[in-house]
């Protein structure tokens, strides 16, 4: 089966400068979500028109691209992309802003319309609220009556069409092009194909969530509020613990362990793993990283890292892109990582910044302690070796390397390699002047009455 997505709409409603089926639904544009749907049933394309640019920006490659310079209705949509249809094969439309429309629901509908063969079979939905949908007619002949020209009988009808349909490809050839704009909004409707179907069929949504819209800003909280409820209830179910679901923000491609607690106002977003037993959270947020079991983060910052075994990090940590903490690390509080590899049973518990870093096994890390990695033009290195302790409030200034088992006295400044088991120190001997301060005093004392 082939798959055409129509996502050629203004979005007027949206007020934004950007196309309405780029805006991210849980990390992911909304049109992805149906491409990533449409994908498991054949060759995809899509109906691209307005901001087309934006949109090719964010769908992968291997989705064909038809464009709808002017937009004139469904039926001219698919016309634009007719040298898509294939007359020995079936053809499933979708829509760039209907999302969670589901691939179980989408093989039912292919189902019915291949045991049928019918010409063309629609999905249908049963609202308590149909206004502004088609009305489902059924008769000797099924037909779709539009609401702005349904009579008060046929209002009351609570049967819609969804839009979404599979087509016999042929049947689809030979009709497309017969569809006729006279109406007064001067448009080719899709749905004016079925006077030429003598065969249709219909499946109906069992959860009409699946085949919401989304038009507008409002629609499309509601719409990330409610995936964002099933997604969690989802982790629930599988065994994770999420203390406040409400307040707790987890995109659709998290993969979380059993055991593990998330508590409130985090979020974890993109392509990031979560192991077992591990404690998320208050208020942290993780974006594309992979996490170990028994990890435990709070109040911090993860982005594009990895996090092995049995590692603690925060209140107020910042891990950036790069970094990796091997089994039984300790990053405390506001320490921030970037481009860093820390060795198993290391830790750096207190206000530290450590940039393009390469730390051993069994290190300390002093609090203040500072790698200086850039020189202004460009970044260098800092190697900490095995069993190595770096004193409080020390500056390492790259490239430098520090020795195994090797100490740096407090208040250092390190610009040259430390051997093995040596001690560096690089700050100024300590002059103690007695009596300075009072003499001082003294001398502006007098200075001031003299005035």
């Amino acid at each position: 089966m082939r798959v055409l997505i129509l996502a050629a709409g203004l979005g007027k409603r949206m007020k934004s400068k950007y196309p309405k089926v780029i805006h991210p639904i849980l990390g992911k544009p909304m049109i992805n979500w149906v491409i990533d749907t449409a994908k498991n049933f054949g060759e995809t394309a899509v109906v691209l028109g307005h901001g087309a640019e934006y949109i090719k920006d964010v769908i992968q490659d291997d989705i064909k691209t038809f464009y709808q310079e002017k937009q004139l209705g469904t039926a001219h949509a698919v016309m634009c992309a007719y040298d898509f249809i294939d007359p020995d094969d079936n053809f499933l439309i979708l829509y760039g802003d209907v999302p969670f429309i589901t691939i179980e629901t989408l093989k039912s509908l292919e189902k019915t319309h291949v045991k049928g063969n019918k010409d063309v079979t629609i999905l249908t939905a049963i609202l308590d609220n149909p206004r502004g949908y088609g009305r489902i007619l059924r008769g000797e002949k099924i037909r779709i009556v539009e609401d702005k020209d349904a009579t008060d009988e046929i209002a009351k009808i609570r049967e819609i069409n969804t839009g979404i349909y599979v087509f016999n490809g042929r049947f689809l050839i030979e009709n497309i092009k017969k569809i006729k704009n006279n109406n007064a909004q001067k448009e080719y409707y899709l749905t004016d194909i079925l006077l030429f179907a003598n065969n249709i069929g219909t499946v109906t949504v069992e959860d009409t969530f699946e085949i919401s819209g989304i038009n507008n800003r409002v629609q499309l909280a509601y719409v990330e509020k409610e995936i964002r409820k099933r997604i969690n209830e989802k982790l629930m179910l599988e065994g994770v613990r999420i203390i406040d679901p409400e307040n707790t923000y987890i995109d659709v491609s998290v993969k979380i362990g059993k055991d593990t607690v998330v508590y409130p106002m985090t979020f974890i977003e993109g392509d990031t793993t979560i192991g077992e037993d591990c404690v998320i959270g208050p208020m942290t947020r993780i974006k594309d990283s992979t996490i170990g079991n028994n990890v435990k983060i709070i109040r911090s910052e993860v982005e594009k890292s990895v996090i092995d075994n049995n590692v603690s990090v925060g209140p107020f940590s910042r891990l950036r892109e790069g970094t990796h903490l091997s089994l039984n690390v300790k990053i405390g509080n506001f320490v921030e990582t970037k481009k860093t590899f820390v060795g198993n049973n290391s830790k750096a518990q207190h206000l530290s910044y450590l940039g393009d870093t390469t730390i051993g096994n069994n290190v300390n890390i002093g609090a203040g302690t500072i790698t200086c990695n850039y020189d202004g033009r460009k970044k260098h290195p800092t190697f900490i070796a095995d069993n190595a302790f770096i004193g409080s409030n020390s500056s390492l200034v790259a490239p430098v390397r520090i020795g195994a088992n090797s100490i740096v006295g407090a208040g250092s400044v390190i610009t040259r390699d430390v051997p093995d088991n040596a001690l560096a120190l690089g700050r100024a001997r300590q002059i103690n002047k007695e009596g300075w301060v009072k003499h001082k005093r003294e001398d502006n004392k007098n200075a001031n009455s003299e005035k």
